[in-house]
């Protein structure tokens, strides 16, 4: 299967992909304990001193990797959202603000934790973190297509895709920019990706579905050139081909009728 029809089968039935992940005893267990035990939990200082509610946290919104960083992160969460200055406000990363804004000690107090509502939504994005990351064991293609169409919507600027590595990797593959440019001052990096993507674009979801596919499609490219996770990579021509036609060569989201994609894959998977 290529990245895109593997992508496909989870998005199209994600409630289904999602069911099964939370029943999976690991997922099970690690739910649990946070349902049990997050309510004890009255302060920034409280969520950080537990390291099995905050790595849940953390993980929940996309920040598993930024663990280590219990400093930043009380900063964070003990300065809130409200001022324009506060460390959320400027890292621009959505996933930090995003994690501020719904442990919001600075503004609501021991109260954060109580909500029901916090309690299931942070739930549900760990469950969906798992997914992802479970999908990545097998394609790491899928993994990096999934975590964009979660959050490419969130996006405010292009500095936002610069400070999210797997929201950058997904647009550099897709755009068939070069890793090494990471290497640039952040400004200079910044004005590339501003003539190439209007992240407005992605809050509509046909064209952040087309801009997904065309991921798919280099990912898979790359990688048979590459030498590497070569099975079903050959068929990306198919789809990748569509982009090549009707691209301007600005790198910018094209329009192609997600039926299209859909046509282009089914008719090469049609061939096996």
């Amino acid at each position: 299967m290529t990245t895109l029809s593997s992508y496909l089968t989870v998005a199209d039935n994600l409630t289904k992909w999602q069911t099964i992940t939370a029943q999976s005893p690991d997922v099970q267990v690690a739910t649990q304990y946070f349902q049990q035990n997050i309510g004890k939990v009255q302060s920034a200082t409280d969520l950080i001193a537990n390291p099995r509610l905050f790595d849940y946290a953390m993980t929940a919104f996309g920040l598993g990797d930024m663990t280590y960083a219990t400093g930043m992160m009380k900063q964070v969460l003990q300065q809130g959202v409200t001022s324009n200055s506060a460390l959320a406000n400027t890292l621009n990363n959505p996933n930090i603000l995003a994690f501020a804004k719904a442990f919001d000690f600075a503004d609501n107090g021991a109260a954060t934790t109580s909500s029901s509502a916090l309690v299931t939504n942070v739930v549900n994005a760990y469950t969906q973190n798992m997914l992802d990351t479970d999908q990545g064991k097998q394609n790491p293609g899928v993994q990096l297509a999934l975590y964009f169409q979660q959050n490419a919507a969130k996006l405010t600027s292009t500095y936002g895709i610069l400070a999210d590595k797997n929201l950058l990797t997904v647009v550099q593959t897709a755009l068939g920019i070069s890793p090494l440019t990471s290497a640039e001052p952040v400004d200079t990096q910044n004005q590339l990706l501003s003539t190439k993507v209007n992240v407005s674009d992605f809050q509509d979801p046909k064209k952040l579905q087309q801009f997904i596919a065309r991921f798919c499609a280099m990912y898979d490219a790359n990688n048979a050139a590459s030498g590497s996770g070569a099975s079903g990579s050959a068929g990306s021509s198919s789809v990748l081909s569509l982009f090549n036609a009707s691209s301007s060569g600005t790198g910018s989201i094209i329009s192609i009728d997600s039926s299209t994609l859909l046509a282009a894959e089914n008719s090469r998977t049609s061939l096996f």
